[in-house]
């Protein structure tokens, strides 16, 4: 059985995409650390990009994460602001440095789209490289969705299979130790990261992507012109958010910016705005290369983040212990859904991204809000039941329409499902949370 953490699901990366974006950087940053292994001077260096990743890895910015990789960068803690200059830099210079040989690439040329499909996965590609003595390597990568690599050959299952106090595959395994032991979903989720890291390790992480998330809205809330590609979509959040409040200025604190959010007319029409202004605020910022968190893919990174500040800004619960309980729940049931279905649009359609982090939203809005165990399962159900069939049809290969909008319905959809699931009986529930998993 495949044990996730939730820190396998809230992975911090740079946008527009995880399958296309960030899986195919963490690709080329494995190949780098193989070719370093060899002690001469590379002679040839290549990269094939198959299926999806070939339609569609111009828009997404594919070349881009991939020159950024070879060139040994992390996307975790890149200055995002010089992405373009790095990237200029290598298409001037054509020339990588590894085991200090400068070895010739010409991204134009070593870079290839090609449009057929390897079997395995939509999401593929296959770099090569020829060293002085002529010895050659190649390796072939799987970008499977949510920043998540598959490397073909490699027995990775070690890695991602430990034994957990809690082994969960399936919704009803997470309700039956919720029942068996009076626990709430968060505190299986909690016992079983206890596993993969100490409980400091685990605040300590939580508060990182945290801040993130705040920092990826306050970006995109202040943020203004057009974002990269050719659509020329201009960015709305922050005309939005200045209209909602119009003392927003470029220098405000974003902890003072968040309490005067908090403090501005409740009314259902203002809050509503608000949570489609945060969503389109994290998108917005994923579409210009910036850095968010997958939750769990890139082009679903802003449905979380707005339900979870509307929880913050416009619910009068405590919220610090809440949160980490949020992004427990929230966890957890991305990694059901990976586990049980797939987190890739190349392979589920946007069900796999808009309606997977709907029903994450949901079942987290809903036990931090008092809802039981089962009302929790039974809120990420009605939020997918509402998203099936939901395609991956960005324009232009772009995730920028319908993405970015699709981030602020997710949102609401998540909301509305929650409030339904504390308002219901959840044993009257027609269909279960794996029902509607084996359905996607």
């Amino acid at each position: 059985m495949e044990s996730l953490s939730v820190f396998d699901i809230f992975k911090i990366g740079v946008g527009p995409s995880s399958s296309h974006t960030l899986g195919p950087w963490r690709a080329a940053l494995d190949f780098l650390k193989k070719m370093e292994s060899h002690t001469t001077g590379i002679v040839t260096l290549q990269v094939e990009l198959y299926g999806s990743l070939s339609k569609t890895g111009r828009g997404h910015g594919t070349s881009i994460a991939i020159m950024m990789g070879l060139l040994g960068h992390d996307p975790v803690t890149v200055d995002t602001t010089k992405i373009n200059e790095y990237v200029e830099d290598l298409q001037e210079r054509k020339q990588i440095k590894i085991n200090n040989y400068e070895s010739f690439f010409n991204p134009d040329s070593d870079i290839i789209f090609l449009p057929d499909s390897l079997p395995h996965h939509p999401n593929a590609m296959r770099c090569k490289m020829t060293d002085q003595e002529g010895s050659v390597m190649e390796q072939v990568y799987y970008s499977i969705g949510g920043g998540f690599i598959e490397i073909e050959g490699e027995d990775q299952s070690a890695e991602t299979t430990v034994s957990l106090p809690y082994p969960i595959e399936t919704a009803s395994e997470l309700l039956k130790y919720c029942t068996e032991n009076n626990k709430a979903i968060s505190d299986i989720v909690f016992a079983n990261e206890l596993t993969f890291r100490t409980e400091e390790e685990i605040r300590n992480q939580l508060s990182v992507i945290h801040k993130s998330i705040l920092q990826s809205v306050y970006r995109g809330c202040h943020a203004t012109g057009t974002l990269p590609g050719g659509l020329n979509v201009k960015r709305r959040a922050k005309e939005i958010a200045l209209r909602l409040l119009p003392s927003l200025r470029e220098t405000d604190n974003m902890i003072e910016w968040l309490a005067e959010i908090k403090n501005t007319d409740p009314s259902f029409n203002t809050i509503n705005k608000w949570i489609s202004c945060f969503a389109l605020a994290v998108n917005e910022e994923n579409a210009a290369f910036g850095r968010v968190v997958t939750s769990p893919t890139n082009g679903a990174a802003g449905v979380i983040p707005a339900v979870l500040l509307f929880y913050i800004c416009f619910c009068d619960e405590e919220v610090d212990r809440a949160i980490e309980r949020f992004f427990y729940v929230s966890g957890e049931i991305g990694s059901l859904f990976k586990k049980g279905a797939t987190i890739s649009a190349a392979m589920g359609g946007c069900q796999a991204e808009i309606g997977v982090s709907s029903a994450m939203a949901a079942a987290a809005l809903t036990e931090i809000q008092g809802g039981t165990p089962e009302q929790v399962l039974m809120a990420a159900e009605i939020a997918m039941e509402h998203h099936l069939g939901m395609t991956c049809d960005p324009i232009g290969g772009l995730v920028q329409i319908p993405c970015i909008e699709r981030n602020a319905m997710g949102a609401i959809k998540a909301i509305t499902a929650s409030n339904i699931a504390l308002s219901s009986t959840a044993s009257h529930a027609i269909v279960s949370l794996d029902a509607v998993i084996k359905t996607m």
